[in-house]
C-alpha cells in the first residue's frame, strides 16, 4: 500500500509540472506559485477550520525561514520547468537530498558515514552529465534555475526537519509554507494586472496546479506514516519517469542516452544519500 501512495504522488507532481510547463505560456513563474500557494492554503484552511486546529506556534522564525526558501525554490522550478525539459528540471530539482545531505554535515555537524563523499561526488557528476549534451546555450538559464530550486529548498528541507524535532504538526508546516508562497507570489500577480481576464483553460491549470500539488502533498504523506522512509524516498524518484513520459507525448522533448546515465546517477545518489543518513525529513515540504 506505501508503494502505491508514492507512486500517486509522484504520478500527481508530474501532472502539476505539465500543468505549469502549460500555465507559462499564460502566467509567470511567480503568479503560478502564487495560485499554487493560495489554492493549497483554501483547502488547507478549510480543513483547518473544520477540525477547528490551532494555527498559533512559539516556532514563527522557522516557519518563516522554511516557506521563505520554500518559495523562491518553488519559483526557481517553475522557471526552469517552463525553460528546459520537464524531465531536466524535476530531475535538477530531485538533486536536493545531496544538497541536504552536504548541509547537514557541514552546518549540522552530523558524522560523516562510509561511502558518503562517494555518493555525493557520483551525484554531483551526474548533474554535470545530464547539463553538458542536453541543453542548449539559450537553456542554460533554465538549467541553472532548476538547480538553484534543488540547493534552496534543501535548506528549506533543513528547516521543515528542524520543526518536527521541535514537535510541528505536519499540516501546520504545510498550511504556512502555502500562505507565505501565495504572499511572496502576490507582487507579481498585481504587477500583472490585478483584473485581467483569465480564461477557462487558465482556470483550469491554475487548479491543475494547486489541486494535483496538494494531492501529491496528501498521498506522499501517507505514503511516509504507513511504510517504510527509504522505500518512499526512492519511490519519490519516479516523479522523473513519469515527467519524462509527459514530456515525450506532449512536447515531443526526448534525453539522450548519456543524459539518462546522468539521470541515473543522480536518482542513485540521492537514495543512497538518503540511506547514509538514515531518515529523511521531506515529507511535508516538495512541491
Amino acid at each position: 500500500m506505501q508503494s502505491l501512495w508514492m507512486v500517486a504522488a509522484s504520478l500527481l507532481f508530474a501532472c502539476m509540472g505539465v500543468c505549469v510547463k502549460l500555465g507559462a505560456e499564460q502566467f509567470s513563474a511567480a503568479e503560478l506559485v502564487f495560485w499554487r500557494g493560495f489554492i493549497a492554503t483554501l483547502l488547507l484552511g478549510a480543513y483547518i477550520l473544520v477540525r477547528r486546529l490551532p494555527l498559533a506556534t512559539p516556532h514563527v522564525r522557522t516557519h518563516i525561514v522554511r516557506g521563505t526558501s520554500g518559495f523562491v525554490s518553488l519559483v526557481m522550478y517553475f522557471y526552469a520547468i517552463s525553460m528546459i525539459p520537464l524531465a531536466a528540471a524535476v530531475t535538477l530539482n530531485y538533486t536536493s537530498p545531496l544538497f541536504l545531505a552536504l548541509l547537514l554535515v557541514l552546518w549540522v555537524g552530523e558524522p560523516v558515514r562510509r561511502g558518503f563523499h562517494a555518493v555525493l561526488a557520483a551525484g554531483f557528476v551526474g548533474v554535470i552529465i545530464l547539463l553538458q549534451p542536453t541543453l542548449e546555450r539559450d537553456q542554460w538559464l533554465g538549467a541553472l534555475f532548476g538547480l538553484g530550486s534543488g540547493i534552496i529548498s534543501s535548506v528549506a528541507y533543513l528547516n521543515v526537519r528542524r520543526l518536527g524535532e521541535l514537535g510541528e504538526p505536519e499540516w501546520r508546516t504545510v498550511f504556512y509554507f502555502s500562505a507565505l508562497s501565495a504572499v511572496g507570489g502576490l507582487p507579481w500577480l498585481l504587477s500583472a494586472g490585478p483584473f485581467h481576464a483569465i480564461d477557462l483553460r487558465g482556470w483550469l491549470l491554475l487548479l491543475g496546479v494547486g489541486g494535483f500539488g496538494v494531492l501529491a502533498q496528501l498521498c506522499m504523506t501517507a505514503a511516509y506514516k504507513r511504510g517504510k522512509t527509504l522505500v518512499s524516498a526512492s519511490l519519490a524518484y519516479s516523479t522523473v519517469v513519469f515527467s519524462s513520459a509527459f514530456g515525450m507525448l506532449l512536447w515531443g522533448e526526448s534525453l539522450p542516452w548519456t543524459s539518462w546515465l546522468g539521470v541515473a546517477l543522480i536518482v542513485a545518489s540521492g537514495v543512497a544519500a538518503t540511506a547514509l543518513s538514515g531518515r529523511t525529513d521531506t515529507e511535508a515540504v516538495t512541491d
